[in-house]
């Protein structure tokens, strides 16, 4: 369970408490499912949840100001359709409905803790930005994949810069009107966007037609680790350790640190042409246990 900052307490209490009110609600709709899913989206009927006006809001309000628990966990239940609607936002993300929940509802009673009364403004539109931004902090702080602010940041602002210019070209817009219209490079709108992608398992199923399904990793291949590359490999440590000490050394440079016949030779203190002689009878002797190359 996410706790908040002024400890897990008073988010234990409020679930325990939702909890009891989902059963009273179950049974009013006469059916079981919410006992078993106290805070399932689909299980809740939000019309049926209760609803404060502004006259019992600010009654509250001054109330759980004052000290008064009751009214505070009045003002919560009051509120919960205001988180429900939120966390439907989220959707997409594939998260545990429960836990953004529990996250809403902590945004929620960190709002109803630092509202104040004598601005003129509603309480929903104070408890809105500050239960999105709880939900985000999780998500990012629960992202399997870590990605920087910056880059986070960059890849939101293409996102709702992407969506503004399509609806008003009516059309899909490319990565440079995106990069040209906030500012920065296309290859770092290209590198954002791909860094805020869920990631997939490769046993992800993409098929499946009533019998066995075809999962990521049958899609993907990988062109290095086939079996004929794997057995040249062997076959060449193999051929290499047949070669001399000198013979080897010369291999190795040449053909592994990319060295010149001419560097190889200073390095050894022998001639050019030496060198050249050593290699070629080295090649033609792991020729021996090797297929020729291209075959």
């Amino acid at each position: 369970m996410h706790e908040s900052g002024d400890g897990g307490d008073t988010v234990i209490r409020f679930i325990i408490a939702w909890s009891s009110q989902c059963i009273e609600l179950s049974s009013a709709l006469g059916g079981t499912d919410m006992m078993r899913n106290k805070v399932e989206i689909t299980g809740v009927d939000t019309s049926t949840l209760p609803v404060l006006t502004n006259k019992e809001m600010r009654e509250l309000f001054e109330k759980a100001q004052s000290g008064d628990e009751v009214a505070r966990e009045a003002l919560i239940h009051g509120n919960l359709r205001l988180v429900l609607s939120i966390i439907q936002r989220f959707n997409h993300r594939n998260e545990n409905v429960d836990d953004l929940f529990q996250v809403g509802c902590i945004g929620l009673m960190k709002a109803i803790d630092n509202f104040d009364l004598s601005q003129n403004v509603k309480f929903s539109t104070y408890a809105v930005p500050m239960i999105v931004g709880e939900i985000r902090r999780y998500l990012r702080d629960n992202n399997p994949i870590r990605v920087s602010r910056s880059l986070r940041d960059i890849a939101y602002r293409a996102l709702s810069t992407r969506d503004s210019l399509s609806a008003a070209l009516g059309r899909e817009v490319t990565v440079e009107e995106i990069a040209e219209a906030i500012g920065v490079p296309s290859e770092d709108v290209t590198l954002s966007l791909e860094a805020i992608q869920e990631p997939v398992s490769l046993f992800e199923p993409i098929f499946q037609d009533g019998g066995d399904p075809i999962y990521v990793m049958d899609q993907v291949k990988d062109d290095k680790a086939c079996d004929s590359i794997w057995s040249d490999e062997v076959a060449l440590k193999l051929a290499l350790n047949t070669l001399g000490e000198r013979e080897r050394s010369i291999v190795e440079m040449r053909f592994f640190e990319g060295k010149t016949q001419t560097e190889v030779a200073e390095e050894i203190g022998i001639s050019q042409a030496q060198v050249s002689r050593l290699e070629k009878a080295a090649l033609r002797n792991m020729q021996k246990h090797v297929h020729p190359f291209g075959e």
